[in-house]
């Protein structure tokens, strides 16, 4: 049976004025296997859901992306996922902007879906990229969140592609001291940069009291930033 990809709503306002899609890493285990919602890469972006409907304050629509398969191959990979869920939230909310937050795997099909229709902003947490990925996110807000000890997904790689796809459009940069690829350690810290980036870039004005100091400094256009 073909697998699906499947949407795990968070928060769903009555009246919202923006989406946030929350996308989990996983890398496959040698043959193609179906995701499950219990396996440790979804598990772990629930935290990053629940951060991101909180600073939404009511008005953004959150949902977690299921992938159809584990890992990325060339039959099928997460951004046709991402495409999928894209669509199926069109139909249920209308036109909204929306921000998308991805993890290792689930960061790279963010940043290589970003370009989609509707898509205003993108968030890439320890994201797993190849050096020459690259996408025009022209007039999308960008931001990269990156542990200085990820040894899965490097962060000179995730530099590399920031660094080309700051030639189009304004893209951030936080590195955080002692952050490893699971973003277990230092876990609020990249639960909470990549909310606020998000609720800002769909929202519009948010308190600046109520924003993180390494977030304000890449809002205020300090693209490279040790938190």
């Amino acid at each position: 049976m073909e697998a699906q990809p499947r949407l795990i709503p968070v928060r769903q306002p009555e009246h919202a004025t923006g989406i946030a899609l929350i996308m989990h890493g996983g890398a496959s285990r040698g043959q193609r296997m179906m995701v499950s919602p219990t396996q440790l890469s979804v598990v772990r972006m629930a935290p990053t859901a629940k951060r991101v409907a909180r600073e939404g304050r009511g008005k953004l629509a959150v949902y977690r992306l299921l992938n159809s398969y584990r890992g990325w191959d060339t039959q099928h990979t997460p951004v046709r996922d991402v495409e999928w869920a894209l669509d199926e939230l069109r139909g249920r909310h209308g036109v909204l902007p929306v921000g998308l937050v991805g993890h290792s795997l689930g960061g790279r099909a963010a940043l290589l879906a970003g370009d989609r229709l509707g898509v205003e902003s993108v968030v890439a947490l320890n994201p797993w990229v190849y050096p020459d990925d690259t996408v025009d996110l022209s007039g999308r807000r960008v931001l990269f969140v990156h542990g200085l000890a990820d040894r899965i997904a490097l962060p000179q790689r995730a530099e590399a592609v920031a660094r080309r796809v700051a030639q189009t459009t304004d893209v951030g940069f936080i590195s955080i001291p002692g952050g490893k690829h699971a973003m277990l350690r230092h876990g609020r810290s990249f639960d909470g940069y990549g909310a606020e980036f998000t609720a800002v870039s769909l929202l519009g004005h948010i308190p600046r009291g109520s924003v993180s100091s390494a977030v304000m400094r890449v809002l205020d256009g300090d693209e490279w930033v040790t938190a």
